[in-house]
């Protein structure tokens, strides 16, 4: 990879954050996993200060002795990912850290109970393309009436939504 990816999109329901992401091989290999697309991790509450789930595929490891912070992103054992919301010391390897986190921000973004969380290279967003199906433009008449007579006649129409003068020469 010529220059390492820096951030990352985190999605929990409709709520989207930032992360900033640490410099090692753990998330370098992350960015890589993340080009093929979005990747979506069940997780889960533990402890009352983080949440945990498991990656689809291990990632290096430089483990060492941490205590975390709200807003950490941890990776656990190879291949578990662990977002904090409270404190715990542990021997982890550094993925990054949820930018402008506070204790109250992450337990919002992560709600309670289980929660999936989605990690994205991009902001997502629930409209994948945009296409027009259409082959002919819809008309109305100002009454609201569809106008499927063509050519049209001299007048004011609504055509594909906007208001459209057609004149002696047709449209």
């Amino acid at each position: 990879m010529a220059s390492a990816q820096t951030q990352i999109y985190l999605t929990a329901g409709d709520r989207t954050v930032t992360a900033t992401l640490a410099d090692n091989t753990a998330t370098r290999v992350l960015t890589s996993l993340l080009d093929a697309g979005p990747v979506t991790i069940a997780m889960e509450d533990y402890g009352g200060f983080e949440k945990v789930g498991s990656l689809p595929q291990a990632l290096p490891t430089t483990n060492r002795q941490i205590t975390t912070v709200p807003g950490d992103i941890m990776l656990y054992q190879g291949q578990n990912i662990v977002i904090f919301y409270g404190s715990n010391s542990w021997s982890y390897t550094p993925l990054g850290k949820i930018d402008g986190a506070t204790a109250a921000s992450v337990r919002q973004f992560l709600s309670t109970g289980d929660v999936s969380v989605t990690l994205s290279l991009q902001p997502l967003s629930a409209i994948e393309t945009i296409t027009d199906d259409s082959t002919e433009s819809i008309v109305y008449n100002l009454n609201g009436t569809p106008v499927t007579k063509r050519p049209l006649r001299p007048g004011i129409y609504i055509i594909n939504g906007k208001k459209t003068v057609v004149g002696f020469n047709g449209r």
